[in-house]
């Protein structure tokens, strides 16, 4: 498993079949109704038979696909080319995950099983005719008794159009379930994946299994969840990944929305349940999953309560199931009484995968430049093992010279080996002003918000966002997945120990706040030189402010400006700065805020769920730099 999951499939369905008969019944109504659900179904022509020189392709297209259907009708058995079909469709299964479900067309599975009546007939001409390859035969006999075991379908009488549509939804839900990706170069992930395996005892359906992956922050245990989900997901009967478990579930309603996206993906549903309260979703979690085997990742977790709320006991699932919980906290992991047999800690990488993660990022296939040996060894060392430091490292490297990295290792042995925040911080003192601007305010304000909203934010703030953005993701400082900017905690974490480290005993001679207590502290008191350009406040829980008319004049330098879930107590008109960029305060009171008269730069204001019905005209007025005028009310 060198990538994220299996290779992308040409085919998602192959269907092995025999007769012309079928191909104008059952199977052509089969294929059309897969075509007409936008299914890519491969079927071959007879005319493709009459050759062994088409037979590569036939098993290069099984190899392809995701599913394979085998309609086992009276004629089956009696062509060589089904047998050799169905010889490489179950060795796929073994080797690469193909799901297998066949069809007994007016056949019994007896039948196909120990070889009786039509297919023992057929067997017995195969075996006079390959006399001399009788292991032959006896590989085709195994084939079809462990096809003939596999869960399917039975049809003798009845409504055809209704076995094809409940085949169609079952191959539906299956494609349904797509694989993650893991990472760009999944180094050393193989062999853990397969300690893994072996560890979750796959073969058994005997009860519910959970399981921990513990190590400290960014070691690689969301990437190792990831690979063990795509190898063995489809061995179950639903399965979900729930990833950033922390982030995501800060107070109750928050695990509310994960009780319903588990649920959601586990049953395959078209919209959510509603879930009134997290008691509520627990109960519905047990009542609607008790009797599914399933594959449930917990990415990330980090309190009882997410365990409470979304995998109690092993009694709320079927038997067969597996829970998988990635944490930094072991101790959590005993709380839930998970036996330390079933605790896997992920470690760092050996030296030779960290070398090979360092190569892979550093030096590009194209790349002709020669590094010294001790110069690799010496980034390894200060790397440590750990992925997130060899991957930002080995890209800031790539493309440059010796007398480069002598500088970067020069710089590195003025900072300490386990300071990861530091070595981090390489990447970020390699940027331009304009992308370092941009970089600090994602890491204090944005991470994990939509791109398109913070373009416009930071855009009005006069930064070059298009450029900023594309350079920080070459930087591999930040990614963009499905329009949400991420950034890695290290790497976040990072970013506002820079801010802070501009002034950590005085908040308003630093250039960002997003604290509750320091945003107070700089609007209560009287100061000197304010050098704040930005404050971001979003509390978890809804908090009480009071704020004096010239609060914010104070803060003549400030261009940004968002308050969330913030309660107003104001003691007279508010008159912000004429600097300010961007004005946004969700939830406030019927009021607006001033400007003096001189001219304004504010290019965007925000007050949704306010009782606001219009906007003042001194707000629709903003020719700065001429950039287009923002305003958003509900």
């Amino acid at each position: 498993m060198a990538s994220s999951s299996k290779p992308k499939s040409n085919y998602e369905v192959f269907l092995s079949f025999r007769g012309t008969d079928l191909r104008n019944t059952f199977l052509g109504h089969l294929y059309k109704a897969l075509h007409h659900n936008g299914i890519y179904t491969f079927v071959d022509s007879e005319e493709l038979r009459k050759g062994d020189q088409t037979l590569p392709m036939l098993m290069k297209a099984i190899e392809e696909s995701f599913v394979a259907i085998i309609i086992f009708s009276k004629d089956y058995a009696s062509s060589r080319w089904c047998l050799e079909e169905l010889m490489k469709i179950m060795e796929c299964k073994e080797q690469k995950d193909l799901t297998v479900l066949p069809v007994f067309y007016k056949v019994d599975p007896r039948e196909v099983r120990w070889g009786s009546k039509s297919y023992g007939k057929a067997l017995a001409k195969h075996e006079s005719k390959f006399r001399k390859d009788s292991e032959k035969v006896q590989q085709w006999k195994k084939a079809l008794f462990d096809a003939s075991n596999l869960s399917g379908w039975h049809f003798n009488d009845g409504d055809e159009s209704e076995l094809i549509e409940r085949i169609v939804k079952e191959i539906s839900t299956l494609l349904d379930r797509t694989p993650l990706h893991v990472a760009k170069h999944p180094v050393g992930i193989n062999s853990r994946v397969v300690k893994l395996k072996s560890m979750l005892n796959l073969e058994s359906d005997e009860g519910v299994l959970m399981m921990g992956l513990w190590g400290k922050g960014r070691i690689g245990k969301t990437s190792l969840a990831k690979a063990i989900y795509n190898d063995i997901f489809r061995q179950f009967e639903g399965s979900a990944f729930l990833a950033n478990v922390r982030e995501t579930s800060k107070g109750c309603r928050d695990l509310v929305a994960l009780q319903e996206k588990l649920l959601l993906e586990i049953l395959l549903l078209k919209q959510r349940l509603v879930v009134s309260n997290v008691d509520a979703g627990t109960n519905l979690v047990q009542d609607r999953l008790c009797c599914k085997k399933l594959l449930l990742i917990l990415d990330d977790v980090d309190d009882l309560r997410q365990l409470n709320a979304l995998a109690g006991e092993g009694k709320w699932f079927g038997n067969g199931s597996r829970i998988i919980i990635t944490t930094r906290d072991k101790h959590l992991l005993t709380c839930h009484g998970i036996d330390q047999d079933y605790v896997y800690e992920v470690k760092a990488l050996e030296d030779s995968e960290a070398r090979e993660l360092l190569s892979k990022h550093a030096f590009q296939t194209h790349q002709k430049l020669k590094i010294r040996t001790d110069l690799v060894d010496s980034v390894l060392n200060h790397a440590e093992g750990l992925p997130l430091a060899i991957e930002v490292l080995g890209s800031f490297l790539c493309g440059r010279r010796e007398h480069e990295w002598k500088s970067t290792l020069k710089k590195f042995s003025r900072i300490p080996h386990k300071a990861i925040n530091n070595v981090l911080k390489i990447s970020y003192d390699g940027l331009e002003h304009n992308e370092k601007e941009i970089f600090l305010h994602i890491a204090c304000f944005f991470k994990g918000q939509d791109s398109e909203y913070i373009k416009k934010v930071i855009d009005s703030c006069d930064f070059e966002i298009a450029i900023g953005l594309e350079i920080l993701i070459e930087r591999s400082l930040i990614s963009i997945e499905h329009r949400i900017v991420e950034m890695h905690d290290l790497i976040q974490l990072m970013g506002m120990d820079i801010v802070n480290q501009e002034c950590r005993d005085d908040p308003w001679r630093r250039s960002r706040l997003w604290l509750y207590d320091d945003v107070l502290d700089v609007l209560s008191h009287d100061m000197g030189d304010c050098v704040v350009k930005a404050i971001v406040l979003k509390p978890p829980k809804q908090k009480e402010i009071s704020i004096k008319p010239n609060a914010f004049t104070k803060v003549s330098r400030l261009r940004l400006l968002i308050m969330h879930n913030l309660h107003n107590s104001f003691q007279g008109p508010i008159c912000l700065p004429n600097e300010l960029r961007w004005f946004e305060w969700a939830g406030c009171a019927s009021w607006f805020p001033q400007f003096s008269s001189r001219p304004k730069k504010l290019v965007g204001i925000c007050m949704s769920k306010c009782s606001i019905t219009g906007v003042p005209k001194q707000f629709k007025v903003s020719n700065y730099l001429h950039r287009p005028f923002y305003y958003i009310l509900h």
